[in-house]
C-alpha cells in the first residue's frame, strides 16, 4: 500500500502515517513490527525507554534484505530519554541508539520529554543538532514540548524541530499547540492517536462518520488526524488491525464530520497525568 509523504521543514520526506512500537518487545514484538512492514508501514517509531530499538532495527534490516528495498524506503525514529539530557551524555546516547538499531543512521531523533524542572532540555537539543551535523541522524525533533518550550530551544540554538510528537486524539485535540506548530513549520505527530483505553469508538460523531463512509470507527479517527494535518502513529500487534489502520487514504471526511469529532475535546481529555510542564521522565 502506498502512503502519501509529508515534507518536513528540512526537506526530508516521511510517510504521512507511521507505526508506533510501544510496548512491543522480544520475539512477539519483532513479529509485530515485521507484519506491520509487510502490510506497508514505512515509518517505525521507537524510543530508548521502549527498550525495543534492537528488535525494531532487526525487523527493519531483515525486511530491507528480504524485500530488496533501499534503506531510504524506511523512516526510523527514536527518542532520547530524560536521564540523558546532559550534552555529552546525549551524544553518547544517540550513538548507543544507532548501535542498537544496527542501521547507518537514525532518520528522526527526538527528545522524548522536555523535563523542564530539570532544565537541561536546551543542552539535549544542542546535542541533537550536533548529532545531525555529524551525520548520525537525518532530522531532529522533539516530543511532548509545549509552545513555550519550543520557543526556548529555537531561541537557544537557532534550529527549529521538524516534528513534535505529542498526545493527540479526539478527547485531546491540541488545537493551540497545532497552531504553534503551523507558525513554526513543525509537523505534529500523534502518539496514542486512537485514545487507547478511552478510544471514542462508540461516540456519535465517530459512529455516524463510520456508517456514512463504510469504514470502522478507528479508520474514521485516523482519517480525522490526517485531515487536521496530524501524523498518527497507531500501534497494533494484530495483522488485520495493522492493515485496517493503514487503509485510510481512499475516503475523506466532510468538513462537518471533522468539526464534530474535533469538538469532542475536553479539559480532562489527557490519558494520564502527562503535562509536559510537570511530568518527569527518566
Amino acid at each position: 500500500m502506498s502512503i502519501p509523504a509529508r515534507t518536513l521543514s528540512d526537506g526530508y520526506q516521511i510517510p504521512a502515517l507511521g507505526f508506533g512500537t510501544y510496548p512491543l518487545v522480544g520475539d512477539d514484538g519483532y513479529r509485530a513490527v515485521r507484519t506491520a512492514l509487510d502490510a506497508g508501514y514505512r515509518l517505525l517509531d521507537s524510543a530508548v525507554n521502549y527498550e525495543n530499538e534492537g528488535i525494531v532495527g532487526k525487523a527493519a534490516r531483515d525486511f530491507l534484505t528480504e524485500s530488496g528495498l533501499d534503506r531510504d524506503a524506511l523512516t526510523i525514529q527514536t527518542k532520547l530519554p530524560g536521564r540523558h539530557h546532559d550534552y555529552e551524555r546525549a551524544l553518547a546516547s544517540i550513538e548507543e541508539s544507532l548501535a542498537r538499531l544496527g542501521l547507518d543512521r537514525i532518520d528522526v531523533m527526538m527528545i522524548h520529554w522536555p523535563n523542564p524542572m530539570v532544565g537541561k532540555h536546551t543542552d539535549a537539543w544542542r546535542a541533537l543538532v550536533e548529532a545531525q551535523r555529524r551525520g548520525l541522524v537525518r532530522s531532529v525533533g522533539v516530543s511532548n514540548f509545549t509552545p513555550a518550550l519550543l520557543d526556548q530551544i529555537v531561541a537557544d540554538s537557532g534550529v527549529t524541530p521538524v516534528v513534535n510528537q505529542v498526545e493527540m486524539h479526539p478527547w485531546f485535540n491540541q488545537a493551540a499547540l497545532r497552531d504553534s506548530h503551523a507558525r513554526l513549520g513543525i509537523v505534529t505527530e500523534a502518539w496514542s492517536p486512537l485514545g487507547k483505553r478511552k478510544a471514542p469508538f462508540d461516540e456519535q460523531p465517530v459512529t455516524a462518520a463510520a456508517e456514512a463512509h463504510g469504514v470502522t470507527p478507528a479508520q474514521v479517527v485516523l482519517r480525522w488526524h490526517l485531515q487536521l494535518e496530524s501524523l498518527p502513529l497507531p500501534k497494533s500487534a494484530t495483522p488485520a488491525r495493522q492493515a485496517a489502520n493503514l487503509d485510510v487514504f481512499d475516503f475523506e471526511l466532510t468538513p462537518d464530520e471533522v468539526a464534530a469529532i474535533t469538538a469532542m475535546t475536553r479539559d480532562d481529555g489527557r490519558l494520564f497525568d502527562g503535562d509536559p510542564d510537570t511530568h518527569q521522565e527518566m
